[in-house]
């Protein structure tokens, strides 16, 4: 989970538009985010299986 400061720090507009960091907006997490939820891969996958994200099953087979 993120800091405050790195949360914090990440919202201010950076000095070149390719500095921008993604977080999820659920734990704060930079890597492994999922720019179509705004989520991460770990928090995605807690609200698929609890079937929070509408249009998202969880697959098994």
């Amino acid at each position: 989970m993120a800091s405050k400061a790195q949360i914090a720090k990440s919202k201010k507009k950076p000095k070149y538009s390719t500095r921008v960091v993604r977080r999820c907006w659920r734990c704060g997490r930079k890597k492994g985010y999922m720019r179509e939820f705004g989520l991460c891969r770990i928090c995605f996958r807690e609200l698929a299986r609890d079937g929070q994200i509408p249009g998202i099953k969880k697959s098994s087979w």
